[in-house]
């Protein structure tokens, strides 16, 4: 049910890049009612790619970090409040329940609470050198462990942010090994032959993978983490070791609220979700995506800032959908990634490769049903707008032109 341009009081759960963005859109929609936006940080609201990118590896300060600037917030007539939490969700009153042992109504709650890193209920779990990684805190933390250099990294979990923080260990001159269940990185994601050409890339800098391999232990001297034992009986030294084995939406409070759940809040493409005036954006969602007419939801950056401004128009009343196609990018090493489509749609299909991997310099395309649904650019700059026409076009394109590196991109759709 959509909310009158009556609404008065919106309650935001969660001060991430979706939480935050909304709050601003708001004010810039012209909404002058009360925003009450609640992060469990101490800090506010920033963003979290340059965590494991350019802020992890010192080229790039703390500046570089706030979604808005601090005084934004008091300028602005937003309640923002850090350190607490939204304990409880009462739909029937319309009110929100904190950590604080406050009580806050609303007219509209928006649910940005994001995804949680998974955990790994390993013997040795507590002791020093051993780190998740998701917040501020643990990037400032793994900088201080990396940055002398010469340290033994054992990263567990071979995902984009576990690739990515291989990427800053070894560019600090530490030593990485690098435990992960697939037996190519990234194939999941990204298929085998992909996946293997980023393996090959970490591997010619030095990183020394452990495909199909588990942690299974922690082993410390005087409180302090010396090395890993794998699932194989294997030990291997470790001065630092990252958990880093992906997150889960994190849908406590939605499922307490009586919810509709399944893989996070199922909202519709407005981001509404089951129960009238509660949304959800960022990663917690779930959303109806029109371009396929199935949910999707997205763990990145893209996702969180888009959702949030349309989030922000539907508690508004206005008729704003999530129809923007995701994307995410990734930088290892010299290597600059950006990747924009639906890996759902892409998962079955062989990639189309126009370029060439051995140069480190191509474009791969995804196809379903002979339209292309996903593309991914490595060191081919300012292809992202070409990749995104060619999958809102719904176009059938044969592979053969999409791999000729002979047609240019914007010709495909002209000349097909």
């Amino acid at each position: 049910m959509a909310v009158e341009h009556t609404t008065e009081s919106i309650v935001i759960a969660g001060a991430g890049l979706a939480g935050a963005t909304a709050a601003r859109t708001l004010r810039s929609e012209g909404f002058a009612g009360r925003i009450s936006l609640i992060g469990s940080e101490l800090h506010h609201p920033y963003l979290r790619p340059p965590l494991s990118k350019e802020y992890l590896l010192g080229k790039a300060g703390e500046d570089a970090l706030p979604v808005a600037p601090e005084a934004w917030y008091a300028e602005n007539d937003v309640d923002l409040r850090l350190s607490v939490t939204v304990a409880a969700v009462d739909p029937g009153s319309h009110s929100v329940h904190l950590s604080s042992g406050e009580s806050l109504d609303y007219d509209a709650l928006l649910l940005a609470t994001g995804a949680l890193p998974r955990r790994l209920s390993l013997p040795g779990s507590g002791l020093d050198g051993v780190t998740m990684f998701r917040t501020l805190d643990d990037s400032r933390r793994l900088r201080e462990q990396l940055s002398p250099g010469g340290r033994n990294v054992v990263m567990v979990g071979s995902g984009w942010i576990g690739m990515e923080l291989s990427a800053a260990a070894i560019s600090y001159g530490n030593h990485v090994t690098l435990l992960g269940l697939e037996d190519v990185p990234l194939a999941s994601a990204i298929g085998p032959e992909l996946g293997g050409f980023f393996r090959s890339v970490h591997e010619a800098h030095g990183v020394r993978f452990r495909p199909g391999a588990t942690a299974s232990e922690l082993r410390g001297d005087s409180g302090r983490v010396t090395g890993v034992v794998t699932g194989s009986g294997d030990v291997l030294q470790a001065d630092v070791v990252v958990i880093a084995v992906g997150v889960a939406p994190d849908t406590r409070l939605a499922e307490q609220a009586g919810l509709v759940l399944d893989n996070g809040i199922l909202t519709d493409a407005s981001l509404r979700t089951s129960v009238p005036d509660i949304f959800a954006a960022g990663d917690v969602a779930n959303a109806l995506h029109p371009f396929t007419g199935q949910h999707h939801r997205s763990e990145h950056w893209h996702n969180a800032l888009s959702g949030g401004k349309i989030a922000a128009k539907s508690m508004l009343g206005q008729g704003a959908t999530l129809d923007t196609i995701p994307y995410f990018y990734t930088d290892q090493y010299d290597l600059s990634m950006e990747y924009s489509g639906f890996p759902t749609l892409a998962a079955a299909a062989e990639p189309v490769i126009r370029g060439s991997l051995q140069g480190r310099e191509f474009i791969a395309f995804w196809q379903h049903e002979g339209r292309v649904v996903a593309g991914m650019n490595v060191n081919v700059p300012r292809t992202q707008k070409a990749i995104k026409a060619l999958i809102s076009s719904r176009e059938t394109i044969g592979p053969g032109r999409l791999a000729d590196p002979g047609v240019a991109l914007d010709q495909l759709l002209a000349d097909d």
